[in-house]
């Protein structure tokens, strides 16, 4: 039946024809309804898997931690397939989503989103009340040129909102990029610091003679980290600086908002605020 409806269309208004037959041709295959991205809003069959260079290499340089013990860190359902969005960039969307559903929207609020991912940032660019600023060291598209441990060109008290994922474990001294993210919050702001914890561990992973390339994959699990996290010594440094810190995990959002969204079940937001 459907072959003759489109045998009638080509006939009688080809172009037509064409738009069906290209759609139907051309629909992306991660296309479905069992998830949705709350980052771009697609819904979705499946999320991308955590990209094989990363088992490559902890598997070459041999690992000496277990992948599978990561907080935060969803292997089989890490991305979007339509914007790229990873499993961390889709629980701070969640958690901005709700947040900003309960702030005054009629007042500005400074943002800084430290090292932004591109899908992340484009959907907090659209948010009117935030006078949002991109910061990193290194990239050369944003707009603040800033170094985490020394950001003299923000004044004390002066950001109301920050974004620091996964910035820490590739500092030096991040006791004083702490400090200096501190600093820099109002009083009554919030921000969000992520870092990779790996929950077997009792204390910080680091050695300052970890330097080399092989090494720092085998100790690290990334060739530019210098850390790995525990839990409670994240916290600890954390605390150290100031902060306040809030652990929001699946009883905070819900069993079921975090299969939806492909978040893992061992996934912990951690919010500072001063």
């Amino acid at each position: 039946m459907l072959m003759k409806i489109l045998d009638i269309t080509k006939r009688i208004a080809p172009g037509i024809f064409k738009k069906i037959f290209k759609k139907t041709l051309f629909k992306p295959s991660f296309l479905g309804i069992k998830y949705i991205c709350p980052v771009c809003k697609t819904s979705l069959a499946y999320f991308n898997c955590l990209k094989e260079y990363y088992f490559l290499n902890l598997d070459k340089y041999q690992y000496i931690h277990s992948i599978f013990a990561m907080e935060t860190n969803n292997i089989l359902n890490h991305s979007c397939p339509a914007c790229g969005a990873s499993d961390r960039d889709r629980l701070y969307a969640l958690y901005f989503t709700n947040k900003f559903d309960s702030i005054d929207t009629s007042k500005k609020y400074k943002f800084i989103d430290f090292a932004p991912e591109l899908s992340l940032r484009k959907v907090m660019e659209n948010y009117s009340f935030l006078e949002y600023r991109s910061a990193d060291l290194f990239m050369e598209s944003v707009d603040d040129r800033v170094d985490i441990i020394d950001m003299h060109i923000y004044k004390d008290n002066s950001v109301d909102i920050f974004l620091c994922s996964h910035i820490l474990e590739h500092v030096e001294d991040d006791r004083k990029a702490m400090r200096e993210l501190y600093r820099i919050l109002k009083s009554g702001g919030f921000g969000i610091v992520m870092a990779p914890i790996l929950l077997t561990l009792k204390e910080v992973y680091e050695d300052s003679c970890i330097i080399s390339e092989a090494d720092r994959w085998k100790h690290f699990g990334q060739n530019d980290h210098v850390r790995i996290y525990s839990k409670e010594g994240f916290v600890n440094r954390l605390e150290e600086a100031g902060f306040k810190v809030s652990q929001l995990g699946i009883d905070y959002f819900g069993a079921d908002v975090f299969e939806r969204h492909g978040i893992h079940p061992r996934s912990v937001l951690y919010v500072v605020g001063k």
